[in-house]
């Protein structure tokens, strides 16, 4: 499996992309595999602000349904809406096509709560 360097991670299996005061945010490719193939992402939170930890969409696969976690506060800008014809990109590539949201960072200190990717990995052993 592989784990960007470029990224964070959080202990739940969510990425977050920074860019400047944006950040993109989807699955690992850890998740997605557990999950099994998409077939469903459902996000309804465009436009709202959501706290870390809270829930900000949720994920169905053939045989369960996952709750998708906001790693940090922020405001949701924008839903991938390839998702809703092609949710298996989440399978496919779910560090560059399979993103998910995107973010307007709420507070860039709480990026420092998250994990990098040697401990992301780290956290599996």
């Amino acid at each position: 499996m592989s784990f960007p360097k470029e990224l964070k991670y959080t202990k739940d299996h969510e990425w977050i992309k920074i860019d400047g005061d944006e950040a993109f945010i989807g699955i690992t490719e850890f998740a997605q595999k557990e999950l099994g193939d998409i077939v469903y992402v459902d996000i309804n939170t465009v436009g709202d602000e959501v706290e870390e930890g809270d829930v900000f969409g949720s994920v169905e696969a053939v045989k369960t349904v996952s709750d998708l976690f906001m790693p940090i506060k922020g405001e949701v800008l924008e839903f991938n809406e390839a998702l809703d014809a092609e949710p298996e990109l989440v399978n496919s590539d779910p560090y560059g096509k399979g993103w998910m949201i995107k973010i307007k960072i709420a507070d860039g200190a709480s990026l420092d709560t998250l994990l990098d990717n040697e401990a992301y990995e780290a956290s599996f052993s």
